[in-house]
């Protein structure tokens, strides 16, 4: 199919270039002793009512009738797909204005609009082509639509919002670049139906008007002597027909192309929330990040649900806290509440928000995100999906500092090479050269952890940085975020299914059980001076060398509430072995129980042993 294919378009791009000069003067000298002749060896398909040679105008009207048809596919694309990408970069109301044209558009049949815009741009190849185009613009503008709202919820698309990068910046590296490899199949197959289209509008009479002429008005021309001579209106259908079937081809072999190798890759404004609870975090005067009464509300088709509530918690300067809990539990939601990267329809509301000494809400969103990004940094979980696929390493590495540091692409990039270095990356220039899906996951991981030092944050949320890495790169991954700290001062923030290697690296630990801090401890304590049963069973689940191997590993019965809202007294009533009557109708607020130390528990289980009877907070 690709040989039939190019050696189709590679006959029409000859005929297009050459037609006109060898069959152009046939084709247009007019021989009234030759007038409506029928095929002769001197005319093969016969004169028109001219006398004019039907192969020689045939033939010599390949060049207009592509012409026209790649021009309308071109101008249709264009301002389609600019319209359907624009949806990715823009502000809600916006994209809500945009969608409604773009579905009004689409209520439309298109050869209707074809027609309609024909008329009003009047009669000729010129209002031809413009009509087409706006008749092939909602179906670019929806496809595009689809594929930019899949880029447009990514990590990188995220990231380089929060950077205070320019729609124009957004739309032309980050949008368009990762889904061109579709809308290229989709005008190439365009370009045919433009190409039946156009010729159909000429036949109308509203496209190519005499003495020009292209395929459709042969047609039409030759549709008069159809029963006498039917070679004059088959032989311009045949050539519509041969080119229309040499577009679908190409787009056809392309399309399979694409699908043999995998295919192409395909926040509301939050506000400060009164509230009368108490901090059970003392203030700090050294803290970088205070947050005081985090709540994230989501809405759905059954209700509103609030998968984080009421989230306190502090980072000082040089500070790692961890924070721990099973899947489900809101650790990822609060980070990116804290970093303002939500899904859209998700709310952050807070009492209290401050970073850097400065309250989130004097600040405007323009003003938030830019201290955000020089301020604050994100590793995700995913280097993968952090990473922009169409975009170099070396582009994204220094993308930030040359937006909001003013430095030269030069100077970004001898930076650049340092941070990698800094990161225990060899080959650096080397790298900066490469493309994401060149690098291991570790390479990329260490790139993502790079790309955060250019700016030298003062904050780091790294959301689960060690998943789905080798234990050697787990290492390296943390050591370089325990140097980073040592050396830079940089509070971190570490989320982690692995309670075993919070305990390790980080300062103070936060358990987060239905989108709650139920404790919060240091991270030297976590193993023997755990109070909550959740925090408990956590450590107890994690096996070491002189756990009895003919016993199974002990967990808390059950799974997390997919609907905490619903659960009244302590959310982790209907697990805990050590529930009593009040757990079940009162919720525990997050209280102090010694120095450094907070627990929302009713009853805390002794720091001694899990086998204690519980106590009640306060009695002894």
């Amino acid at each position: 199919m690709a040989v039939v294919a190019m050696t189709m378009l590679g006959s029409l791009a000859v005929l297009a270039v050459i037609g006109p000069l060898v069959w152009g003067p046939a084709a247009d000298r007019p021989d009234p002793s030759a007038v409506l002749q029928a095929p002769s060896a001197a005319h093969l398909l016969g004169t028109d009512y001219l006398g004019r040679d039907l192969l020689a105008r045939v033939l010599a009207a390949s060049r207009l009738s592509l012409l026209l048809a790649l021009t309308a596919a071109l101008l249709g694309a264009a301002v389609g797909i600019t319209l359907g990408a624009l949806t990715a970069v823009v502000g809600r109301r916006s994209r809500r204005l945009l969608g409604a044209l773009i579905n009004l558009l689409l209520a439309f049949p298109g050869l209707l609009v074809a027609i309609f815009c024909s008329v009003i741009f009047g009669a000729g190849a010129r209002g031809a082509v413009f009509a087409l185009a706006v008749a092939a613009t909602p179906g670019f503008a929806r496809i595009a639509q689809t594929l930019a709202a899949g880029v447009a919820g990514t990590d990188f698309m995220a990231a380089a919002r929060v950077l205070g990068l320019r729609r124009h910046r957004l739309l032309l590296r980050h949008v368009l670049p990762n889904i061109a490899e579709p809308l290229m199949l989709n005008a190439t197959i365009s370009a045919g139906a433009m190409l039946v289209a156009l010729s159909g509008l000429s036949f109308l009479g509203l496209g190519v008007q005499a003495p020009a002429y292209d395929w459709g008005l042969l047609l039409s021309q030759g549709l008069t002597r159809i029963y006498v001579e039917p070679l004059s209106a088959v032989a311009p259908g045949i050539a519509i027909v041969y080119a229309g079937l040499a577009f679908q081809l190409l787009g056809e072999v392309l399309a399979g192309g694409v699908a043999r190798r995998g295919g192409p890759p395909s926040a509301a404004e939050p506000a400060p929330r009164p509230s009368d609870a108490r901090d059970p975090v003392a203030d700090d005067d050294d803290d970088v990040l205070r947050v005081e009464d985090l709540e994230v509300v989501i809405p759905t088709a059954d209700g509103v649900v609030r998968p984080v509530r009421g989230v306190t918690l502090a980072l000082r300067r040089a500070e790692i806290v961890g924070l721990v809990g099973e899947s489900g539990s809101g650790k990822s939601l609060t980070a990116l509440a804290i970093a303002d990267l939500l899904p859209e329809r998700a709310r952050a509301t807070w009492r209290t928000h401050r970073f850097l000494g400065t309250d989130a809400a004097a600040l405007t969103r323009r003003a938030r995100h830019r201290q955000l990004a020089t301020g604050l940094a994100m590793i995700f979980q995913n280097p993968a999906s952090s990473l922009n696929p169409a975009l170099r390493i070396g582009t994204q590495v220094t993308e930030a500092v040359r937006a909001h540091r003013g430095v030269s692409r030069a100077e970004a990039a001898e930076r650049a090479v340092a941070s990698l270095q800094r990161v225990a990356l060899p080959g650096a220039r080397r790298l900066l050269r490469s493309r994401p899906f060149q690098l291991s996951g570790g390479q990329r991981q260490r790139v993502t952890i790079a790309t955060a030092l250019m700016m030298r944050p003062q904050v780091i949320i790294a959301d689960e940085p060690t998943t789905a890495l080798d234990v050697t790169v787990q290492r390296g991954i943390v050591e370089l975020l325990a140097g980073i700290r040592r050396d830079a001062g940089t509070a971190v923030l570490f989320i982690s299914h692995d309670v075993a290697l919070v305990a390790q690296l980080c300062d103070r630990v936060l358990v987060m059980y239905g989108g709650r801090v139920v404790e919060n401890l240091p991270a030297g304590r976590l193993a023997t001076g755990a109070r909550h049963p959740y925090t408990r069973a956590l450590v107890e689940s994690v096996p070491d060398m002189a756990v009895d191997r003919n016993r199974p590993l002990r967990t808390a019965d059950g799974t997390p509430s997919e609907a905490p809202d619903d659960i009244t007294g302590c959310p982790f009533h209907e697990r805990c072995a050590h529930r009593r009557e009040r757990c079940v109708t009162e919720d525990p607020a997050l209280a102090p129980l010694g120095a450094g130390h907070q627990v929302a528990c009713w009853y805390p289980l002794s720091a001694r042993s899990s086998r204690e009877e519980p106590r009640e907070a306060g009695t002894s």
